[in-house]
């Protein structure tokens, strides 16, 4: 029997105003924060990957060109917030997939981590399912392809996809996890750095 058909939508078209700078170009253990995306997101079983690019994206579609599974979108939309590139990628979704994960370029999860989440929901009922740290929330987050449609009509105005987990707030699926990863972001640069410094320490 074959495996369930995960596809996956990687965002990378902001410009990371907080930042300072460009975040997909981030070094992360000796790559590119964008290159280990890709990476985690392949080895924890995503048949799909769905990279969305926008600002400069000449500069990081190199990246990940050739990479086995993953394709590239371009969203000139960008600047209108995430929700643009929720839609953008979206579109591109093979419709063989049984589920959709949704993850930011600066949510780097492990793939141990993105497996569990996805084997947690491939294995239940749920509609949607996250992973929570200490009763939060986090990343990634995967959706039942049936949601699709609602997907697709997310907007910025309406908290984009938080409105379609809300609207099925009574079928989410919430795996709680000992492990920070799950919530982290890296919105500025002290958020970063700290990132860094604690991965340095093994922690």
């Amino acid at each position: 029997m074959s495996s369930p058909f995960v596809s996956a939508v990687l965002l990378a078209a902001g410009e990371s105003t907080r930042m300072g700078e460009q975040k997909a170009m981030l070094p992360w253990d000796g790559v590119t924060l964008l290159e280990w995306q890709v990476k985690a997101l392949l080895e924890a079983g995503v048949a799909q990957l769905v990279v969305v690019l926008g600002y400069r994206a000449e500069r990081l579609r190199p990246l990940v060109a050739g990479a086995p599974g993953v394709q590239t979108v371009l969203n000139l939309r960008y600047r209108t917030g995430k929700s643009s590139s929720v839609r953008a990628g979206l579109r591109h979704v093979d419709p063989r997939a049984e589920a959709i994960l949704v993850l930011a370029v600066d949510q780097p999860r492990p793939p141990y981590l993105i497996r569990r989440v996805l084997e947690a929901h491939l294995q239940g009922t749920s509609l949607i399912t996250y992973p929570a740290y200490k009763g939060k929330g986090g990343h990634p987050v995967v959706f039942s392809a049936s949601l699709l449609p609602e997907m697709l009509r997310v907007r910025e105005s309406r908290q984009g996809l938080r409105e379609v987990v809300e609207r099925h707030r009574a079928e989410v699926l919430r795996i709680p996890m000992d492990d920070p990863q799950v919530a982290m972001d890296l919105n500025t640069r002290d958020d970063y750095e700290r990132a860094v410094t604690q991965r340095a320490a093994g922690n």
